[in-house]
């Protein structure tokens, strides 16, 4: 199992928006592509947000061909429309991890 997580840090103006955009479509179209089962949620606790709230959002995929397969052919444009909609108003990371246990 690989989890694809993405980080990201969102203004307070549009945290709200933006957490039922993500919930409503962004995972559903990330989901579509067929390269990961499903996604989870979650907000980091004990972190500045003086700036706005922090989310991880962690995309679950059966292998690494399935995630490369997704950074092959959907990661740009998925990217592109997230800029798109919300700009400069977050900032985001991503890094890939392996399941061991």
């Amino acid at each position: 199992m690989i989890i694809y997580n993405v980080t990201v840090k969102i203004e307070h103006v549009i945290a709200n928006q933006w957490l039922l955009w993500l919930k409503n479509v962004h995972i559903p179209e990330l989901i579509a592509t067929g390269c990961f089962t499903h996604a989870t949620i979650l907000r980091l606790m004990e972190v500045d947000e003086t700036d706005g709230p922090t989310y991880a959002i962690q995309y679950h995929a059966e292998s690494k061909a399935l995630y490369n397969r997704y950074i092959d052919k959907f990661s740009d444009d998925m990217r592109k429309k997230s800029i798109d909609k919300w700009g400069n108003q977050f900032i985001a990371f991503r890094s890939v991890m392996q399941v061991v246990h």
